[in-house]
């Protein structure tokens, strides 16, 4: 790639980044949420790869990386369920205090939930382009 995509790139993923977590943590007060804010997130990191490349050892590495927050974003998504019910009498049961309305911290676990969402949801996504971007060194041999 052009050093003015490597430079605008440089710029772009990390405000992309930070409008991926507005997403998450604010997706029950405004649209948004788990799955979209994690689709943000991966895009910033196949964003990257998309710009300054990726050589093999470092697409296995990031693959290794992808898996490992997938499964704490899903564990820790069951977790918050599984507190519910062993701290209240069923599944999902909001156990944190409700706030005043349209304020950040006014859902209960909702945002704990989206963050577990958005960490799976992002993780699973780039170890999907991970995966398709592998192919290109299996077609090589």
């Amino acid at each position: 790639m052009t050093i003015i995509v490597k430079t605008i790139t440089k710029i772009l993923v990390g405000l992309i980044f930070l409008y991926g977590i507005y997403i998450i943590t604010h997706g029950h007060l405004t649209p948004g949420g788990g799955f979209a804010g994690g689709v943000i997130i991966s895009a910033s990191f196949i964003l990257l790869i998309l710009a300054f490349g990726s050589e093999e050892i470092k697409e296995k590495i990031g693959y290794i990386y992808s898996s490992i927050f997938e499964s704490i974003g899903g564990l820790s998504f069951l977790l918050i369920a599984l507190f519910g019910l062993i701290l209240g009498s069923y599944f999902f049961y909001n156990f944190l205090p409700k706030g005043k309305v349209f304020m950040l911290f006014s859902s209960g676990i909702i945002p704990l939930c989206n963050i577990a969402i958005g960490i799976k949801v992002s993780a699973g996504l780039f170890a999907i382009f991970l995966a398709i971007a592998a192919t290109r060194f299996i077609m090589k041999e």
